[in-house]
């Protein structure tokens, strides 16, 4: 099936434009070579890495990293760059936390000040103008991207196929599997999994097939991870976790909770994946 994300499109873009960059170095003056290499390198390294996530996170300032190279091109030479000034529209349309968009906007700011001294005064009011324009632009449809993207991260089912779910659906379900255990007389455990950032999906998946088809695994965070342990008794739940623990990694660190200790109505899922009360925490 086709990427309809177009990875190898972008990457084809990242990889033009190192080469306009590189072509652009003859005759710069030394600094400004320098960050435009420095630029290169970074455009090529990126489109080489450049893979599509759902799960990557907007949270990660990478945008830092262009934005920085961005003004430095134009503070090193702004008689050169200074057309590079509108690149900012794309910086700014990018996904990214309130204080990174703040850095970029200031860095377009000061970008344009540096580049004033090449225009007249209706010149730099008119580039002044559009340069906020287009920044309001960019900003809004990031804002869309961005509640796009949380629409997608807070969909219920996270991966097609298996019973991997947002933390959500756990609220829903302990209400239900506490019903399910008063009326049946089963025992039900919560149990919760902190894992590395890294791991989190990987370890996500073996859990899925580790654990029956009833029973959902749930993505409380980046780090943690829990599933709805059913069985007869406290003592087969005790031997069903050390049989989930062996076949998962040795750097993870667990807990359980009886269900039936759980308030669902008055807790969020931070909450519960920070839960204190009487439990057991293993480590391995």
């Amino acid at each position: 099936m086709q990427s309809k994300y177009k990875i190898r499109l972008l990457r084809a873009n990242l990889l033009a434009a190192a080469v306009a960059l590189a072509l652009w170095t003859p005759s710069t003056p030394p600094a400004a070579a320098l960050v435009l290499w420095l630029s290169v390198g970074w455009l090529f390294i990126t489109a080489l890495m450049l893979d599509f996530s759902h799960r990557r996170s907007r949270g990660l300032p990478w945008q830092l990293i262009p934005g920085a190279l961005l003004v430095s091109l134009i503070a090193a030479a702004p008689e050169r760059h200074g057309i590079l000034i509108w690149a900012w529209a794309a910086m700014l349309m990018l996904p990214q936390n309130h204080w990174v968009a703040a850095f970029n906007l200031s860095a377009a700011l000061l970008s344009a000040v540096m580049v004033a001294p090449q225009l007249n005064k209706p010149e730099f009011i008119l580039l002044l103008c559009a340069l906020l324009t287009l920044g309001l632009l960019a900003s809004s449809r990031a804002q869309q991207l961005i509640d796009m993207n949380g629409s997608i991260r807070q969909r219920l089912r996270l991966i097609p196929g298996l019973n991997l779910w947002a933390g959500e659906q756990l609220l829903r379900d302990i209400t239900r599997e506490q019903t399910r255990c008063e009326r049946e007389g089963v025992y039900a455990e919560l149990f919760i999994l902190h894992v590395k950032r890294h791991q989190l999906w990987p370890t996500a998946q073996k859990l899925c097939e580790l654990t029956h088809d009833f029973e959902n695994v749930y993505r409380l965070g980046s780090t943690t991870l829990a599933t709805l342990i059913l069985s007869r008794s406290p003592n087969e739940a005790a031997q069903r976790r050390q049989l989930l623990l062996t076949e998962l990694p040795d750097n993870i660190s667990s807990e359980y909770l009886n269900l039936v200790d759980i308030e669902p109505a008055t807790l969020s899922v931070f909450e519960i994946s920070k839960l204190p009360a009487e439990r057991v925490r293993e480590t391995i």
